[in-house]
């Protein structure tokens, strides 16, 4: 097993260009992008980039993005939810095609990271999976993955991107809108994850807004410390 990386200042990107070069649209909502950066900066798990479309009149328009990817993976990994009336998350999933240029700016964000340098418990909900996916792929390529632990909420399993991924990796899933085996519909209880938070250093919440407010209660009832929680939630944007 590798030694677990220390805590390092996160490395800062710079507006560049990314191309296609693999695109997967998944069902009406979701597109997995993989991408070529030019010149490109090595990103911690958890980081995200801003992708921005420039029309020919000039106008653009910007959204950021979790990255997907681990570090050693030489493509950027970028996972898409297509909104009601988002101008680029409509645009990736309704029109780009592989071949195509996009202006990018990362790595960004030095708060939600993790290189396997404290053993993390990660609640996490719809495409709020995607960064800690980073991370479960980063564990994995070094052997660190008894130091992170993932609790992933999605309403069904078409619905949660990287569903099979994260059960293949062993994460706990919780879908609310259909059963999952012998699991019925139902939010994470306190009580199927609490040995979870056994050791934990540092927990990780990502989803909604009022997905982040729940995953907190659950962590707090479970006894996971208010001061070692990191959250990134996002609105209806796109």
């Amino acid at each position: 097993m590798s030694a677990p990386a220390e805590a390092a200042p996160a490395p800062v990107g710079h507006w560049t260009t990314g191309t296609v070069v693999e695109l997967e649209r998944l069902g009406d909502r979701l597109v997995r992008l993989r991408l070529d950066v030019a010149d490109r900066t090595d990103h911690l798990p958890g980081q995200h980039y801003v992708l921005r479309l420039r029309a020919p009149d000039g106008y653009t328009a910007q959204r950021s993005y979790s990255v997907a990817s681990s570090p050693d993976d030489p493509l950027l990994e970028l996972m898409v939810e297509c909104l009601p009336g988002g101008e680029v998350s409509g645009h990736l999933h309704d029109v780009a095609d592989v071949g195509d240029v996009f202006e990018l700016r990362g790595p960004i964000g030095g708060w939600f990271t993790w290189s396997g340098e404290a053993t993390a418990l990660c609640v996490v909900g719809g495409t709020g999976v995607v960064p800690v996916v980073a991370m479960l792929r980063h564990a994995r390529a070094h052997g660190l993955t008894d130091r992170l632990r993932v609790v992933a909420v999605g309403r069904s399993l078409a619905e949660l991107p990287y569903a099979a991924e994260l059960i293949e990796a062993g994460a706990f899933v919780a879908l609310t809108r259909e059963n999952l085996g012998d699991r019925v519909a139902a939010p994470p209880y306190p009580e199927e994850i609490a040995a979870l938070a056994d050791g934990v250093e540092r927990a990780y919440v990502c989803g909604s807004v009022g997905f982040a407010s729940y995953a907190t209660r659950l962590l707090g009832e479970i006894g996971v410390r208010s001061d070692t929680i990191r959250i990134e939630q996002f609105g209806a944007t796109g």
